[in-house]
């Protein structure tokens, strides 16, 4: 998804033979038919090099335009639900936000959390359990929110509306996220490690985006014409064009002005679709051929519906925690959520893993993964307190963008931490994109959610596919994780203990497809007979090795400035779990291939970028 400008005529180092790819990248390590560990010779800048303050610069652009589908999604998606469909302005608020506080949490990842160069952003993971939990009957948008013409936007009436739920999404992100900290910063995440495996991972991640299609669907369904012109172009762009490089006119020192290739559709799929559609939209709309009235089929596709946010935003808008006003808890939302967390923190180990390999760093230790998760609670808790009405965590795709371009270097994603800074203060960004027609969206929705659901059923790789226990294992998750939350949804006064709390707890767990799914999977893999190999234990578990590289081990997952090694080096310090030092020099590998006889363990094609 991501790559970078070379020279075809001077020597740069991010130079393959005149470009570069991602075919390049994966022939480079192998070698007598095994797939060989990327190091710091393979790339072009390692994780402690620093690049030229210009290529940081560019790089870091892109890993914000890599991971900007997903930024924009969440906000648009909780939209309707927290009744701001018809209100772009504080739409382009939230986005706003959400930048903001994933730049944030960017830049602490990188200098005080697993210290791998990984970008921070909303997750998928939250808004299961976020919708289920605006579902209920309390939190349903009154009728007249829904029409357009009974909307008065600056009312303090509908102010209230949306924000008493942004404010209870708040509470509740944030109290979940301290059972991540406490996960993270405890250790317990090793321990917890043990007894998930594929057959748990698949139908969790699955389930992250199947029930989101209704919405979807609706979106798309605003001009099933301007929806599918979206969805081919993206598909188009990244899956048949990924691979053609366009010429591009650059400045160089040494050579004024000269070519260079530049992966174009591979970099930006996502963006040229949105901007192409968002193009055609506002022809179609300058020449009326689309309609006019309110209540036409294809209304909301025309880009004058949403003309006046551009005017209203202001040009900077610095966020700030409780801008909506002071968070609220309930214990329906809090559960939720916390099933939310667990998906999200079973995601980002296995990007930590697939991330130190990619850059050449040796495999994190325990110390690094702790604090990883640990300072991704403390992002979430961020989040909540900032009102962006979800939490953060890795993002995958920027992971596999490090891999294409060969740029492994920390100060990148600090560049990039930066960028999503300055993009959140300026409300202009924020509003640009809140401006996007409903069917240009949906388009973009149908495709990201598709990919979500095969990444969920890629686990399945490392289990044995011909047994039918895993089969059904899988199987019977999955449908029950559609069948449950759907009959609860349609029937939610069957769920009546007594206790009001209770009931609401149940309610927002049930219809919660992730939750039911991920539950059932890890209940039926853990308890049903089956070899280690059969369930794919022997490719997923962590196995405990002494790492050849320990020093190096230390420079790249110690703390900055000497923290643990120089200063603060108390004894007690070196009990906590996720505290660096001399004493912690051992690496938890995560061993995705067998040992071979010689006790060494090669990489092989079973091995996975996950």
């Amino acid at each position: 998804m991501n790559s970078a400008i070379t020279s075809s005529e001077h020597p740069n180092p991010l130079k393959g033979d005149g470009v570069l790819s991602s075919h390049e990248f994966d022939q480079g390590r192998k070698k007598d038919g095994l797939l060989k560990s990327p190091s710091s010779s393979h790339l072009a800048y390692g994780i402690l090099d620093i690049p030229p303050w210009y290529l940081c610069i560019f790089l870091g652009i892109q890993h914000f335009l890599t991971a900007l589908g997903g930024l924009v999604a969440v906000p648009l998606i909780l939209a309707k639900d927290l009744c701001l469909q018809h209100d772009p302005l504080t739409q382009s608020y939230l986005i706003s936000t959400i930048f903001f506080v994933s730049g944030i949490c960017t830049l602490l990842q990188v200098f005080l959390g697993i210290r791998l160069p990984i970008l921070q952003g909303g997750t998928f993971a939250f808004l299961a359990p976020s919708l289920a939990m605006l579902s209920l009957p309390t939190w349903k948008c009154p009728t007249w929110t829904l029409n357009a013409s009974q909307v008065n936007t600056s009312s303090p009436e509908f102010t209230e509306e949306w924000q008493k739920r942004i404010r209870e999404l708040q509470g509740a992100v944030m109290v979940a996220s301290c059972v991540q900290m406490l996960v993270g910063f405890s250790g317990l995440i090793g321990f917890l490690m043990r007894f998930i495996g594929p057959l748990t991972i698949a139908p969790t991640i699955s389930l992250v985006a199947l029930p989101l299609f209704d919405s979807a669907g609706e979106d798309a369904g605003i001009h099933w014409g301007i929806a599918a012109t979206t969805i081919f172009l993206i598909v188009l762009f990244s899956q048949y064009l990924k691979n053609i490089a366009v010429p591009m006119p650059v400045y160089g020192r040494e050579k004024k002005s000269h070519t260079s290739k530049f992966y174009l559709f591979q970099v930006f799929p996502v963006l040229l679709g949105l901007c192409i559609s968002w193009l055609l939209c506002f022809v179609l709309t300058i020449t009326d051929a689309l309609p006019s009235a309110p209540t036409a089929y294809g209304y909301l596709a025309r880009t004058d519906t949403k003309g006046n946010v551009l005017s209203q935003a202001p040009w900077f808008r610095f966020p700030y925690p409780g801008q909506w006003g002071l968070p609220t808890v309930s214990l329906a939302g809090v559960f939720g959520i916390i099933a939310g967390v667990i998906s999200s923190m079973v995601e980002s180990v296995g990007d930590y893993y697939a991330c130190a390999r990619l850059v050449g760093a040796p495999p994190p230790p325990k110390h690094a993964i702790n604090r990883g998760i640990g300072i991704e609670g403390l992002g979430c808790l961020l989040a909540g307190a900032w009102g962006t009405g979800n939490g953060t965590t890795s993002y995958s795709e920027n992971v596999g963008a490090l891999g294409i371009t060969r740029v492994g270097s920390r100060m990148v994603i600090v560049t990039a931490g930066c960028v999503l800074l300055l993009m959140g203060i300026f409300g202009k960004i924020g509003a640009a994109f809140a401006t996007i027609p409903t069917p240009v969206i949906g388009g973009m929705f149908l495709v990201m959610f598709g990919v979500i659901t095969a990444v969920g059923i890629s686990n399945l790789q490392y289990v044995d596919l011909n047994s039918s226990r895993n089969l059904f294992i899988f199987g019977f998750s999955i449908f029950c994780g559609l069948a449950i939350p759907n009959w609860v949804n349609k029937n939610p006064e069957r769920l009546h203990t007594g206790i009001l709390q209770l009931d609401q707890v149940i309610q927002v767990l049930l219809t919660t497809s992730m939750f039911v799914g991920g539950l059932l999977g890890f209940l039926l893999d853990n308890t049903i007979p089956g070899s280690l190999e059969e369930r794919g234990l022997l490719a997923w578990n962590q196995v405990q090795e002494e790492s050849e590289e320990t020093t190096k081990a230390l420079e790249v997952y110690g703390l900055p400035w000497g923290i643990g090694t120089r200063f603060c080096t108390s004894s007690c310090a070196q009990y906590l779990p996720f505290w660096p030092g001399e004493g912690k020099v051992e690496v938890s590998q995560l061993s995705l291939c067998p040992w071979d006889s010689s006790g060494e363990r090669p990489w092989s094609p079973t091995d996975t970028r996950m």
